[in-house]
């Protein structure tokens, strides 16, 4: 399956920033980066939800991650679907403990 230009120029930006970067090339980047996401249409591919997970950072990226995390649910099957090991990105396992959720509801 291929991936979408979209969901491979906004991959090349790396891991979203943190909110703690005050800098003036951070906030040039930071609109390049919401443009990129916000280009991309759902749902995702499960191909490129995997590509996807690895653009969370350490924070909510002034709600940027949010954004992300519902991309990434869109894709037809969820991409992390064991608990992940201590230490973890946050995001990884509140897309681990969102998972689990479903389970226990049906």
């Amino acid at each position: 399956m291929t991936v979408r230009d979209e969901v491979r120029v906004f991959c090349e930006f790396g891991p979203l920033p943190s909110e703690e970067d005050d800098s003036e090339e951070g906030d040039e980047a930071f609109e390049q980066l919401e443009l990129a996401l916000h280009a991309i249409e759902k749902p995702v591919t499960d191909e490129e939800a995997r590509l996807l997970v690895g653009s969370f950072g350490v924070d909510e990226c002034f709600g940027l991650a949010w954004t992300l995390l519902h991309l990434v649910e869109s894709a037809p099957s969820p991409v992390v679907t064991t608990e992940p090991p201590p230490g973890s990105n946050e995001w990884i396992i509140r897309l681990w403990r969102r998972y689990r959720n479903t389970l226990a509801d049906q």
